[in-house]
């Protein structure tokens, strides 16, 4: 088992995840991040510190698309091992859904 960063992450971008996680498994994208799954230690400590529930374990159903999409990006994205500000306009897309197109697969800083 795994956890896996979903949609409501896009344009959101908070990495308070990222401060928690103890095995640095965390990638950053332009306006989102990923779990890498192989090397996500199943801990937990990430999943509630997310404040747009973006985080989930893999075993939910309908997370194929997103575990996959971890994986891949999380091979070509930076990893990142520091919390950061999020967004400037991260509170106006928290409740936004079907948010996938607006998906930018560029890389983040890192």
């Amino acid at each position: 088992m795994t956890f896996v960063v979903v949609e409501s992450c896009i344009k959101c971008k908070h990495t308070d995840c990222v401060a928690v996680c103890p095995v640095d498994c965390f990638y950053e994208g332009e306006n989102m991040l990923v779990i890498h799954p192989d090397e996500c230690i199943d801990c937990g400590v990430c999943e509630p510190e997310c404040p747009v529930d973006a985080i989930r374990a893999d075993t939910e159903p309908g997370l194929e698309k997103w575990l996959e999409l971890n994986a891949e990006l999380a091979g070509v994205w930076p990893v990142i091992t520091e919390q950061k500000d999020p967004p400037s306009d991260a509170h106006l897309w928290k409740d936004t859904e079907n948010k996938f197109e607006l998906l930018s697969r560029n890389p983040g800083d890192g």
